[in-house]
């Protein structure tokens, strides 16, 4: 009765903290900001105005030829080229990063092979939102809640970079939301529909009644039948942003957000049945029903809110502080069970930033902080009798803590030599209890030893704009709650956290007036205690550790303005971008089952993928971008015996802007993706069961709409 009572009243609390930070955040808008924004002037041109690559993620904004890391940037623009309704193609142009999307809202995100331990969703990676982590206490991300035209502009940290962002292998994903950027009052509502029943609906709108303080809020509904049978999806996003600075280098920026999404999943089809019917859904077995008649799904409602202090205590010296929740409500419609999940989350990420003389020979910056969280989650399974809850199967309850402390000293010596060293000491375990059908009247518990995890870093610039780089830095990463908690309903202590070694190299230049940059680096990463996924012969899910895993690749980005965006002529501006991605990743040691996997590829990696785009400027602001993505064939499963195919990939599309009247533009947009109607799988299920490995994406489609802007 006691343990029943206490664990109402910790649900309870981080309901309560959820909505206080929300209802803070509206309760701060509604004070500060009577509804009356003025507008500013009309809409400008869109010729393109070049502008040095910048990057953000590092406690300040840098120049990206003094960053001794690999990283790529997802800008403005580049979403912009995109049809509005995913990330998946922008995020795809980054060399070394691959996001697929088996059905309809179905993301799975994977940073230099971390797709290894994801039969869906982000593992291995660490995403943030601003300065709120969306990576929960126990390793999951629901990058899919997002909606895509709410994101302003993304920055990928490639290979480990546990020392200041915490426990990963794979890298980490920054995304920075349109609210705290520095775009003018105004509104927008764009309308866009499509193949197989697409429908996006996106609205926002920019408040700044006063110099120092800006509302923005951004609502979506977005909908789609989608191409296969059963991989129908529905999303309800909203988002609010505030930011007020209320003096000289200080300032509070509050974020809330709500998303209710639901999506089908049609399951996995064996060779014989892509090849035939590509378009079906997982069909039944004499055993086993299909996804259909279990009407297999998502179900996810989840409030997100933090408040971001910024505080400048002197000219040299500021401490930033951020607040967080998240609560989930989760239910997963499963072939073989019915799994609801309530999950909640609660933490901060404090730190101290310190600049020395900026006039000085050396230049340097010094940072010291921590990041704390902690969450839990009951989760149940039932039978599912056709889309219906049944028997009970098994319930157990996680919690999860997890922090780190780290520190950084980053100097800049001269204008030609960068140097910076961090650290962080991870601390991370889990609690868990049964409570069906043996209830356990205590907590057992699984610590995982504190981890360091260092990096160093140089930049030497032998000429003004060209760079190089150097690197060696060590990941960590113990295992998700899905991982230790996966489907077949055992909770499993015997996993290792993954652990390794980055060693990096790479070179990049950018020409004086901006037309044209380049970016290479090679890296080799081992990594030790790899977690994959292994099925059990009912068709659930088990994680273990696989022994090590070699990984060695070259990335490579290139792009240039062939010609400089101007008003006049016919061809008012052209840019070609160019990506390479070369993985060499292989299995050192792997027996499993009796079967020794060493020397064989890396599970889900395709050993090559060149991303190209070429974008036209066109009189009467008219304008035409198209991007074509070659992808080798992938291995599925560990042994090599079957791979998915090679495919190529186009898409286009053309927009036009006009203004009207004074303050209002209208754009006018239509696009095509899979302009060659190629056949492919763009989201396959590794190790699948029963040979289910192929998720077929759609063939040719179209899509076209409006935005209204003020």
């Amino acid at each position: 009765m006691i343990y029943r009572l206490i664990d109402r009243f910790y649900r309870a609390s981080m309901r309560l903290a959820c909505l206080v930070l929300l209802t803070i955040s509206v309760a701060f808008g509604l004070c500060c900001a009577p509804f009356a924004a003025r507008a500013q002037e009309a809409v400008t041109d869109t010729a393109t105005q070049l502008e040095a690559v910048r990057i953000n993620a590092y406690f300040g904004e840098r120049d990206i030829l003094r960053v001794p890391s690999s990283v790529g940037v997802v800008s403005r623009a580049m979403l912009n080229h995109q049809s509005g309704t995913t990330l998946l193609p922008a995020i795809n142009a980054v060399p070394g990063v691959s996001m697929e999307e088996r059905s309809p809202g179905s993301y799975r995100l994977s940073i230099r092979g971390s797709l290894l331990r994801s039969p869906f969703g982000v593992r291995n990676v660490k995403v943030y939102l601003d300065e709120i982590p969306l990576t929960d206490a126990g390793g999951n991300t629901y990058l899919n809640l997002l909606d895509a035209g709410s994101i302003d502009r993304m920055e990928v940290l490639k290979g480990p970079d546990g020392s200041l962002f915490g426990a990963n292998t794979g890298g980490v994903l920054v995304l920075h939301p349109k609210g705290f950027s520095t775009q003018p009052a105004g509104a927008s509502l764009r309308i866009n529909g499509g193949s197989y029943g697409l429908l996006h609906q996106q609205a926002s709108v920019t408040l700044q009644p006063a110099a120092r303080y800006r509302l923005h809020i951004d609502q979506a509904h977005q909908q789609a039948e989608g191409y296969r049978e059963h991989s129908a999806m529905r999303r309800d996003f909203v988002q609010l942003s505030q930011r007020w600075r209320y003096g000289t280098n200080r300032e509070l920026r509050f974020l809330a957000l709500y998303a209710d999404m639901h999506y089908q999943t049609p399951g996995g089809l064996t060779e014989a049945q892509y090849q035939a019917s590509p378009s079906d859904a997982r069909p039944a077995t004499p055993a086993i029903p299909g996804a259909s008649e279990q009407h297999a799904g998502i179900y996810n409602k989840t409030w997100i809110g933090g408040i971001i202090h910024d505080f400048g205590i002197t000219g040299r010296l500021r401490h930033v502080a951020s607040v967080f929740a998240l609560s989930t409500d989760f239910r997963n419609p499963f072939i073989t069970n019915y799994e609801l999940r309530d999950e909640y989350n609660y933490g901060f990420r404090t730190y101290l930033d310190y600049r020395g003389d900026r006039q000085a020979a050396v230049q340097w910056q010094a940072n010291l902080g921590v990041e704390w969280q902690r969450g839990a989650a009951e989760i149940r399974n039932y039978d599912n009798n056709g889309g219906e809850r049944g028997n009970p199967q098994s319930f157990d309850k996680l919690r999860n803590a997890q922090h780190f402390y780290f520190a950084r000293l980053n100097g800049q010596f001269g204008e030609r030599f960068v140097a910076e060293a961090t650290v962080s000491w991870n601390a991370y375990g889990y609690r868990f209890r049964e409570l069906y059908p043996d209830e356990e009247k205590r907590f057992a518990a699984r610590r995982f030893d504190p981890q360091w995890m260092p990096r160093l870093g140089v930049v030497y610039l032998p000429a003004r704009q060209l760079a190089w780089r150097a690197s060696v830095s060590r990941g960590y990463s113990p295992p998700t709650t899905a991982e230790v908690r996966s489907s077949d309903n055992i909770i499993n202590t015997d996993l290792s956290a993954e652990t390794g070694w980055n060693y990096e190299t790479g070179l990049r230049w950018q020409s004086d007036d901006l037309r044209y940059f380049a970016d290479a680096s090679v890296f080799h990463y081992e990594m030790k205690d790899a977690i994959v996924r292994q099925l059990r012969e009912s068709g659930a899910e088990f994680f273990a550790n696989a022994g090590g895993v070699r990984q060695r690749g070259l990335e490579l980005t290139a792009s240039a303005w062939l010609k400089n965006p101007t008003a006049l002529g016919l061809v008012r501006g052209v840019q070609l971008g160019a990506n390479l991605t070369l993985s060499h990743f292989q299995f050192a040691k792997y027996v499993a089952n009796g079967q020794d996997f060493g020397g064989n590829k890396l599970t889900g990696v395709p050993a090559r993928v060149v991303v190209s785009h070429v974008r036209l400027l066109l009189p009467a602001r008219f304008s035409l971008f198209v991007m074509h993505n070659y992808t080798s064939n992938t291995p599925l499963n560990d042994a090599n015996t079957v791979y998915a195919d090679a495919f190529h990939l186009v898409q286009a599309k053309a927009n036009w802007q006009t203004p009207i009247r004074n303050r209002w533009a209208i754009d006018l947009f239509a696009g095509v993706d899979n302009l060659l109607d190629q056949t492919y799988s763009l989201g396959n299920d590794i190790n699948a069961f029963g040979g289910r490995f192929f998720n077929a994406a759609p063939g040719i489609n179209v899509y076209g709409g409006m935005a209204l802007r003020y």
